[in-house]
């Protein structure tokens, strides 16, 4: 995947008919919490009263259009984790409660890298983009949990209108290994990434079959979906918790937003 998305987008595509439409949302949570300098996996480390992870699926949650959300965990943390998110989950979901048309949200265990995990819940959704029930996949980095609905809905659109869209906000202050200045409208890549479901579960069929394994999502999907990738706008806020002090910063972040 090159450092900076296909810009200028191209001109829109044929969509296709969105009258069934419906999203489904994977939120990538089997990582590890060692560069945090937790015992434990980043995501359940507690932000503002709530797990690290709870975050980013109830902004999945709170997005139009979202029918399923999908969370990924190590196999070794399934009931970990389903037991910090259950506290938090709506009452009309499932999961917090039953409710006629409430999003579904679900547990699959994660495989030994980012890729392998992609790959097994896209089998766990299958069936229904097969099947026509979802237009529109989301990926999402559960260690990103300031990423609001808006940003959600946005590379939704974008995805059903070009093929493939996620966040890219300006990164400065960049050096290269000679200490060399890099352009300056380098543009970093963040999640969530949003793409046609059909033409990624394709993608990521054919990945499975010459053992390719991308960064992320979008890299399998440029690969192998003739469709493009295009940016929608995102900036620093969107931060991915990695190191001790992001977790003070995205209190007070969310302290500022009154999230």
């Amino acid at each position: 995947m090159p450092d900076q998305p296909t810009a200028p987008a191209p001109p829109p595509i044929e969509s296709p008919d969105q009258s069934q439409a419906s999203v489904s949302v994977v939120v990538l949570g089997a990582g590890s919490g060692s560069r945090v300098g937790a015992g434990v996996n980043k995501v359940l480390l507690p932000l503002a009263g709530r797990p690290v992870l709870a975050w980013s699926v109830l902004a999945a949650l709170a997005t139009p259009g979202v029918t399923r959300v999908l969370v990924v965990a190590h196999p070794d943390e399934l009931d970990e984790v389903a037991e910090a998110l259950a506290p938090h989950l709506p009452d009309d979901s499932p999961g917090g409660g039953e409710g006629p048309g409430a999003p579904e949200v679900g547990l699959v265990a994660g495989g030994p890298t980012r890729h392998a995990s992609e790959a097994r819940a896209l089998r766990t959704l299958a069936d229904d983009v097969e099947a026509g029930r979802t237009d529109v996949l989301v990926v999402h980095d559960g260690a990103r949990p300031l990423a609001p609905a808006a940003l959600f809905t946005a590379v939704v659109e974008a995805a059903r209108a070009r093929g493939g869209a996620l966040p890219g906000a300006p990164v400065a202050g960049v050096l290269t290994r000679a200490l060399q200045r890099v352009p300056s409208d380098l543009v970093g890549v963040q999640t969530p990434q949003a793409f046609r479901a059909g033409p990624l579960l394709a993608a990521y069929r054919r990945a499975d079959d010459d053992g390719f394994e991308g960064t992320d999502t979008a890299a399998c999907f440029a690969r192998y979906a003739d469709l493009p990738v295009v940016a929608v706008a995102s900036g620093p806020a969107n931060l991915k918790v990695t190191w001790p002090e992001d977790l003070a910063l995205a209190e007070e972040l969310l302290g500022l937003s009154g999230r």
